[in-house]
């Protein structure tokens, strides 16, 4: 099953799910961890978002798991944003035994180039860099060889109680890959978010073309601590390649003027 053919009826799944979720009252969500798809948001001048997780992938035969996945996030000025992304891999194989390496890292810098403000039309580019592996990690095919530069355009948009953000990027280097990520979800209250995710990732000219859908949300535990949490899987079937299971557990951390307070008055930062 084509993920290109399905694609509307997905995104329309994906919405209804989060109608089910959610309550009428109109509150900002975001995308970003601990979902796949970026959103135009910045932690603001001075301000540091960090975002230490954990990420669990089931594919047929194959197990990988990212402890820690670590996300690091910087603001300069209010439209701005310095990015450094990293996971430390396990990985099992049937008949193979278990590997574990630093995988490709991936610094970046976002920039909101459009900005209406709070429920407007929010727009960035967020280039990264995806750094080539180790010798050992590309042996042990936790990382790839080579560098690659990823190209994506983020965009979000309020729509009566719900909150809408969009990604596609593609890899201007290296093997031709695309990705596309949609977010909907809503804040039921000030401490719980809820989202659901419709994903794609395709290497250009090769199979297989994995689509995901995963539900997950925020909960702050208390100020500056947000709780993180998705689940998902393909829905384009168990073949090769395509996963039986992804989720994502983890912390984020917000610290104002530069780390010397906590920060996140809300359950999401207030500078968007």
């Amino acid at each position: 099953m084509n993920g290109a053919h399905n694609g509307p009826r997905l995104l329309g799944a994906a919405a209804l799910a989060c109608a089910a979720l959610c309550v009428s009252q109109a509150v900002r969500a975001d995308a970003g961890p601990p979902y796949l798809t970026n959103d135009p948001g910045t932690p603001g001048n001075g301000n540091w978002e960090i975002n230490i997780g954990s990420m669990q992938t089931l594919e047929h035969a194959v197990a990988s798991y990212q402890l820690p996945q670590i996300d690091l996030n910087f603001g300069l000025g209010e439209r701005i944003q310095l990015t450094y992304e990293i996971p430390y891999v396990l990985q099992t194989r049937e008949g193979a035994p278990s590997a574990s390496a630093w995988g490709n890292a991936y610094p970046g810098l976002k920039w909101r180039f459009y900005d209406e403000g709070e429920g407007g039309w929010q727009l960035s580019m967020f280039p990264q860099f995806e750094t080539s592996g180790s010798a050992a990690a590309q042996r042990a095919g936790i990382a790839a060889a080579g560098s690659r530069l990823l190209l994506p355009l983020e965009v979000a948009r309020t729509l009566g109680p719900f909150s809408l953000n969009f990604e596609a990027g593609y890899y201007a280097q290296g093997r031709p890959e695309r990705i596309v990520g949609f977010v909907a979800g809503h804040s039921v209250s000030e401490r719980l978010e809820l989202d659901a995710e419709l994903y794609n990732d395709h290497v250009l000219g090769s199979s297989p073309d994995v689509v995901t859908l995963d539900f997950g949300g925020r909960y702050k535990l208390r100020r500056g601590f947000i709780l993180l949490f998705m689940a998902g899987r393909s829905v384009t079937g168990n073949s090769a390649g395509q996963l039986q299971f992804m989720g994502y557990l983890g912390v984020q951390v917000l610290l104002n003027d530069y780390g010397r307070t906590l920060g996140g008055e809300s359950l999401l930062p207030s500078t968007r």
